[in-house]
Formats: C-alpha cells, sequence, structure tokens
C-alpha cells in the first residue's frame, strides 16, 4: 500500500494529488487529501486522520508519500519510512514561503528522505523509496539528524520571531509545565 499524505495545512495542494493521478500507480492507495480537491480512481479518499490512525497507516504502507510538513516527516521516519517529500511551495499558493523546500532540501542531503522538487519524477521517487533501506540503516547518525532538525526549527522561530511570533517556550501549551 502506498500512503500519500497533504497533511493538515488549511491549503489545498492539488499539485501533488494531480502527480499522483498522472502516475497511474497500480497498487492499492490511501490518499489524506484535507481540502484537496483532486481524485484519483480506484484510490481510498480520506479528508483528515487521527494521529494514531496515521501513525498506523505509515507503518503499514510500503511507500509514504508527503508534503515536507516536519510532524509528516518525523512519524515516517520513525516508523522506519523513507519518506518522498513533494514541498509545498510559495509560488503555487501551497504555503507561505518554501520553508518546506529548505527542510526537505537539507534531510535528501543527508540521505534521509527522497526528494520531488519537479512532480514529473514522482514514479521515480516512489521506486527510489521502495528500494530503499529503512532510513535509520541510510543515515545511522540520528543525533545528527535532530541535531539538524532543532537547528532547523530554530531558525524558522528565529525568523519569526523577529516579525512578531512568539518564540517557542515563551508560552507553555495548555496543561504543560514551561521549563526553566
Amino acid at each position: 500500500m502506498i500512503l500519500v499524505s497533504t497533511g493538515t495545512n488549511g491549503d489545498s495542494f492539488d499539485r501533488l494529488l494531480s502527480a499522483v493521478l498522472a502516475v497511474g500507480l497500480d497498487e492499492e492507495l490511501v490518499i489524506q487529501h484535507g481540502p484537496s480537491t483532486v481524485r484519483v480512481p480506484g484510490a481510498s479518499h480520506i479528508e483528515y486522520l487521527s494521529f494514531a490512525d496515521y501513525q498506523s497507516l505509515v507503518s503499514n504502507a510500503r511507500v509514504v508519500v508527503t508534503h515536507a510538513g516536519v510532524g509528516s516527516v518525523l512519524v515516517a521516519l520513525l516508523a522506519g519510512k523513507r519518506p518522498v517529500l513533494v514541498p509545498r511551495l510559495a509560488r503555487f499558493a501551497e504555503a507561505v514561503d518554501d520553508h518546506q523546500l529548505d527542510f526537505a532540501r537539507r534531510l535528501a542531503s543527508l540521505g534521509s528522505v527522497v526528494l520531488v522538487e519537479d512532480t514529473d519524477q514522482l514514479r521515480e521517487a516512489i521506486e527510489d523509496a521502495a528500494r530503499s533501506r529503512p532510513w535509520q540503516t541510510v543515515h545511522g547518525a540520528q543525533s545528527e539528524l535532530i541535531r539538524d532538525l532543532g537547528s532547523h526549527l530554530s531558525a524558522v522561530v528565529g525568523a519569526r520571531s523577529s516579525t512578531g511570533f512568539e518564540e517557542i517556550g515563551s508560552a507553555a501549551p495548555h496543561g504543560a509545565k514551561r521549563a526553566s
């Protein structure tokens, strides 16, 4: 089974689903589509999934194709998958900026993901991911990945804080204790 996920972003991601449709995959396909309107004949379509259901589908998928959202990527990596990432891009009004592309490029440089910058290469990327060993063996330096994620998130948060967003840690989630 191939799982395709557009994430929980409020914007549609028809570009990804159109690429999946064009590939013409001939196996079980589960698509979490959010507000996207493109439908792939023969696929199971789900608007949104609970976190537990998403984790289960990721664990059972032969290949995971998703946007380059940090949460979606981490779930796939933690399940031992080498996900295929099609980042949401600002020029297509899929995101406010190209932070997903920056994040995906960094992970691709580590060998942890298969990056698709041109959706015409989606079939090849899916085949590559299907042949891949789990990400832990592709890139065993998990601590480096964790450091990279921390640096990336710090850079993003730093950029947002300079534009009026609160920094992480300045407000604890409901019911959480703030570290001192």
